[in-house]
């Protein structure tokens, strides 16, 4: 097995820094920034170059090895000359040939791992698996509306590589344009060197030997009827899984009859959206600041979003209240961007709003990615027929998959089920089929609290960077979740505009969500930043880059 695979499976220390974030192999036991082995010389008479891909070691600066190294394989993935599929050199082979420590490879070969472009596949060796989409043409046309009338996505901007400086202008239509239905669809699109989105969880964590296992497992034991059309509700096994899983991690006890399995939370608040307008309810309120994508998925279906404040407490009920809105949505377990949970006391009275008629929509945004706080039990728990809970496996395992549940009142399920339907006469059968074997054999709560234990490392490694190289910058919501929510508080608060410093990170090849994408009402200015998807050199070289940014900006000067 390539030293690669051993490498892979090491386990991340919580409290190490960007450097030493995972341990190699034996054979390998640093990169450059630890400074000793990049430099460490070979045995004489060796190669001075490598026939694959031309690689000629005299190119690297000193002291970079590592880095020079990731990045002509990234490089070389990104323009088709390494396309998907293609095996790499073994790590021996290849640094005996290019004169280097064997760690140098290793390391190298593993930001591309945790990127998601490389993988081992054991005595397959290592091969490429996933290429960057390539960057749309600075010359696109601006965007014009659609058929339906809504304005089209706004062009993606050029990628620019991490030593280009090019002015921030380029990139600020992608921030500021006033229509901005599917501008995170456009920031997603783009390559990106380093990724701070949030909203991902560690896609390289991704449990690929246990998925292959189950999904054998599930194929060898299939009758013919399960490669029919299944129920729209959802098969029978996840949706018993699904209420096993909530009863031992959410505190929900539910029949797996009242389990709908959907497309995710963003197609939950669709089926929710046609139920309530059925209703009569045509205004929704929404936390302030909230999730921009959930946002805009209830006014795509016709609702009008009312904004209700969030601070230290969670969401402001009274301000619910006064509003008028008959249905809100929430994310009372871990507050999207925030961070903060819904207290006792708003939570009880939030309960009695939804008794007295009202509908609360819970979004159980990233409850399960806890750290420093205990766990907070789901509304729906305490309030069975007044709450419609939705959550979803792509913050456990992977977006791809797009599986999620939702459960409603009782009197709303045979109409959610009909809804369901007509959609798309339900969700694959075969990977529900698969997730329902990992979540009844553990592997999902093993894989859990494996990722929890990365997350909760690349968390570390972002508050101290942040600290370093965004003074005067206030970090909120750290006890859990993928994302930190940082905010430009007091004079410097005055001076920067978040979208021209997301502009400005982009430009340098770092992407961000501006935290006023976010808001319908003025505040802060601020950035939300994901840590889980990237590794933590990426993490502390991007809030670098960022600090580089602001401090470039004209009016933070």
């Amino acid at each position: 097995m390539d030293a690669m695979d051993r490498s892979r499976r090491a386990p991340i220390a919580g409290s190490k820094t960007a450097a030493t974030e995972a341990p190699l192999s034996s054979a390998g036991t640093a990169s450059e920034a630890g400074g000793a082995v990049d430099d460490r010389p070979s045995r004489p008479g060796a190669s001075l170059g490598s026939d694959f891909l031309q690689l000629d070691i005299a190119d690297a600066p000193p002291g970079g090895r590592t880095a020079w190294l990731a990045d002509r394989l990234r490089s070389a993935i990104a323009d088709g000359r390494l396309p998907v599929g293609s095996r790499l050199p073994a790590s021996r082979v290849l640094a005996e040939e290019l004169r280097v420590t064997r760690g140098v490879v290793t390391e190298a070969y593993r930001r591309l791992s945790e990127a998601g472009q490389i993988a081992g596949r054991g005595r397959g060796g290592t091969v490429v698996v996933a290429a960057p989409a390539p960057p749309a043409s600075p010359s696109a046309p601006p965007a014009t509306s659609s058929a339906s009338g809504r304005p089209s996505s706004p062009p993606a901007a050029e990628h620019r590589a991490s030593n280009s400086r090019t002015p921030a202008p380029v990139f600020a239509a992608l921030f500021t344009s006033p229509h901005r239905d599917g501008v995170v669809d456009a920031l997603r699109g783009l390559s990106c060197r380093i990724d701070l989105s949030p909203g991902v969880p560690d896609l390289a964590a991704f449990p690929r030997t246990a998925w292959l296992r189950a999904e054998r497992a599930v194929l060898a034991a299939a009758t013919p009827a399960d490669f029919g059309y299944g129920s729209p509700q959802g098969a029978p096994a996840l949706r018993g899984a699904v209420a096993g899983w909530l009863a031992r991690n959410r505190g929900i006890r539910a029949d797996p009859d009242e389990v709908v399995v959907v497309a995710g939370v963003a197609q939950a608040l669709g089926l929710l959206g046609q139920l309530l307008r059925a209703d009569g309810v045509d205004r929704v309120a929404v936390e302030d600041p909230g999730s921009l994508g959930a946002r805009q998925q209830l006014e795509y279906g016709g609702h009008t979003t009312v904004p209700v404040p969030v601070d230290t407490g969670g969401l402001d009920v009274g301000a619910l209240r006064d509003c008028g809105a008959r249905a809100v949505l929430t994310t009372p377990a871990h507050q999207f961007p925030t961070g903060v949970v819904l207290d006792g006391d708003r939570r009880r009275d939030l309960l009695r709003w939804a008794a007295e008629g009202g509908v609360v929509i819970e979004d159980d945004y990233d409850a399960e990615h806890r750290y420093d706080r205990p766990p907070v039990p789901a509304l729906r728990s305490l309030l069975p027929d007044g709450v419609c809970y939705a959550g979803s496996v792509s913050k456990l395992l992977a977006p791809a998959l797009r599986v999620g549940w939702l459960l409603v009142p009782p009197h709303l399920r045979d109409a959610l089920v009909t809804a369901k339907r007509y959609a798309d006469l339900g969700n694959g059968v075969l990977p529900q089929l698969v997730l329902a074997r990992l979540m009844d054999s553990g592997e999902l709560e093993r894989h859990l609290r494996h990722v929890r234990r990365r997350h909760r490392g690349r968390r570390d490694v972002m508050l101290r960077a942040v600290e370093a190289h965004l003074p005067g910058a206030r970090v909120h919501g750290a006890a859990a979740g993928l994302h930190l929510m940082v905010t430009f508080d007091g004079e410097l608060g005055s001076h920067v505009r978040d979208t021209e410093l997301a502009a400005a990170a982009l430009a340098r090849g770092v992407k961000a969500h501006p935290l006023s994408w976010h808001r319908l009402t003025p505040g802060p200015p601020g950035l939300v930043l994901g840590y889980a998807a990237g590794a933590a050199h990426e993490i502390e070289e991007g809030i670098a880059l960022i600090g580089e940014a602001l401090r470039a900006l004209p009016t933070a000067a």
